[in-house]
């Protein structure tokens, strides 16, 4: 194997240079603020985990963990969620506050994916959880808050999706209780939107032909309010219809917060994460492929940590929005650039930091000799580019002073 050249980087990773940056950042930071007036408190918590605790606990596949070994042997992997390490805090740290607990973070995490698949192996999440309240209630606010968010993020045009796991769970108990395997490929079809591939595996199990037409049919279970209402005539399965009642919980509720007409029901959609266990969601933008968000419930992951209890929320996939607003442009802060000679250092200095702290202005110093100053005006070179802005070395600048 050849040696990387030293300006290569390994595959999935990405350099951010400062015109991303600064949109990234604005995303973010609108987001947590967001956030926070919804009552979400932000927590940090660390790169590495032990494999043993929240790696196993985590939602992704043990295959697409980057794992290392510290010094003792023990394995650590870096976080691939964010969910996970929160709830051993929710669990430890956190364990005498009372429910609900509701928190917010923003991270880059790590996933293992095969090189050729295009896919980024680090990326940043910028989400919230709320733990200890199992009502549609809590559902309901995580998802309005996701729309809150996305739209704090200068994401205009997107749709949210929701679903629930236990729909599917229950058709499947009702109509294919002896075709475990079945199951397992009709849900990784959903999962991909392979809906030919879904049609084709039912047909191959040679079922009756009612069965067919109620696995078929949930392929139309996708639309407003109305959804619910079909749904519960296409199964009499019992968790089947409380799961579909409780998603009519959450749309009343989404409508009372005069969000609904951002979300559609979508009962083929079972989400990518192994561990929830009631409404999962997710949220598309226009043009855009890959979700910008998801998130759902997950009952049963706290136990793992020692305090069982209901949690649910979402993870707002920044990187995926910045492709989205990146073309939008960003309103620049005040650029000034002051020029000085060495006798004037001091009085150049103060005047930079009057500007930074009363205007808010962002200021750059720099140290000229005589040779640098145009021998006819005594002035620095510089570009007057339009009545508010001035280039000097390529660079523009809303205003440029000097001393000496």
């Amino acid at each position: 194997m050849s040696k990387p050249k030293v300006f290569e980087k390994p595959t999935g990773v990405k350099d951010y240079l400062p015109e991303a940056v600064v949109k990234l950042r604005a995303i973010e930071n609108n987001v947590l603020q967001c956030m926070d007036r919804w009552g979400y408190r932000e927590i940090i918590t660390p790169t590495l985990e032990f494999y043993d605790t929240v790696g196993v606990a985590s939602s992704t596949e043990d295959r697409k963990l980057f794992k290392l070994l510290d010094r003792n042997g023990t394995t650590l992997v870096m976080r691939s969620d964010v969910t996970a390490p929160i709830a051993r805090v929710v669990a430890s740290l956190l364990k005498e506050q009372p429910f609900p607990i509701r928190l917010s973070y923003h991270a880059n995490v790590f996933r293992a994916f095969e090189s050729e698949a295009g896919r980024d192996a680090e990326f940043f999440q910028t989400g919230v959880e709320l733990v200890g309240d199992a009502s549609s209630e809590s559902d309901a606010e995580v998802v309005a808050l996701a729309i809150a968010s996305l739209q704090a993020a200068g994401v205009e045009q997107f749709k949210i999706a929701l679903g629930h796991v236990g729909f599917l769970n229950g058709l499947f108990k009702e109509t294919l209780r002896e075709h475990q395997d079945a199951q397992r490929s009709l849900k990784e079809c959903l999962l991909n939107r392979d809906y030919v591939g879904y049609r084709e595996t039912i047909k191959s199990l040679g079922l009756p032909t009612g069965v067919q037409q109620e696995l078929e049919g949930i392929l139309r279970l996708r639309g407003g309010q109305e959804i619910c209402s079909q749904a519960k005539q296409l199964t009499a399965d019992p968790t089947a219809q409380q799961s579909i009642a409780h998603l009519c919980e959450i749309w009343d509720v989404l409508k009372a917060y005069g969000v609904s007409e951002h979300v559609m029901i979508d009962l083929t959609m079972i989400g990518d994460i192994s561990y929830y266990t009631g409404m999962t969601f997710e949220g598309y933008a226009a043009d855009l492929g890959f979700p910008v968000c998801s998130g759902g419930r997950y009952d049963n992951l706290l136990m793992h940590f020692g305090r069982p209890a209901p949690a649910t929320g979402f993870a707002l996939k920044t990187n995926r929005i910045l492709e989205v607003v990146s073309k939008r442009p960003v309103e620049e802060p005040k650029r000034v650039l002051i020029a000085y000679t060495a006798s004037s250092r001091v009085e150049a200095f103060l005047q930079a930091k009057r500007l930074r702290e009363q205007e808010n202005a962002v200021v750059e110093t720099r140290l000229i000799a005589d040779e640098s100053i145009g021998q006819a005006t005594g002035r620095l070179v510089m570009t007057k580019l339009d009545n508010e802005t001035y280039s000097v070395g390529g660079i523009v600048y809303h205003d440029v002073i000097e001393f000496g």
